[in-house]
This record gives C-alpha cells, structure tokens and sequence, in this order.
C-alpha cells in the first residue's frame, strides 16, 4: 500500500520564486531515494504564499528511513529560510479511481 506524505508550507510573503528554484534543485534529493515513488510540488489556487509537497513512497519504513536521514537534513536546511510555517500529513492511499482523461 503506498504510503503518502503532505507537507505544507507556508513561504515569506516576496521569497516563492527562491522557494520554487530552491525546491526544484533539490528536488533530485528525495525522488533518487530508492523507496520514493515520485513527488510533486503545488501552490495554493487562493493564497499565493502556500504551497503543498506530495510525495509518494513503497511503504512507511522507506520513509521514515529517509525523513531520518542526513540528506534529508540538508535538504530541510536549504528550504528553511523561506519557511514561515507549515505541517505535515501521513496517510495510505486504500484505493485509486483514475479518471478518463488521465
């Protein structure tokens, strides 16, 4: 069952051009780690300062595994000065309906 994390997070109001460059190259950090299945990164349609992480996993261990690692760290460091706020969602994904277009 695929293993699901959320992250949101909200940026300092002038800094998510530098959030997005940021991200994007660092973006090899999570998606060469062999437990990850893809991630995605999203802004808010409504509040220009918020954005969403997804990214999808084998399972919790692989995850948690990662999240404790010191990549991941760094990673976290290089993201950290555009951070106001933010959270974080863990869930299974039980089924998936694909719609016609896809």
């Amino acid at each position: 069952m695929t293993f699901r994390v959320l992250l949101r997070f909200e940026i300092n109001p002038g800094m998510e051009k530098g959030f997005e460059d940021t991200w994007l190259s660092i973006g090899s950090v999570i998606t060469g780690d062999p437990g990850n299945l893809g991630q995605w990164l999203m802004r808010d349609a409504e509040e220009q300062s918020v954005y969403y992480v997804m990214s999808d996993w084998l399972d919790e261990k692989h995850f948690r595994e990662f999240e404790h690692s010191a990549a991941h760290v760094e990673h976290r460091t290089k993201l950290h000065p555009y951070r106001r706020g933010g959270s974080m969602q863990t869930m299974l994904v039980v089924h998936e309906l694909r719609g016609a277009a896809a």
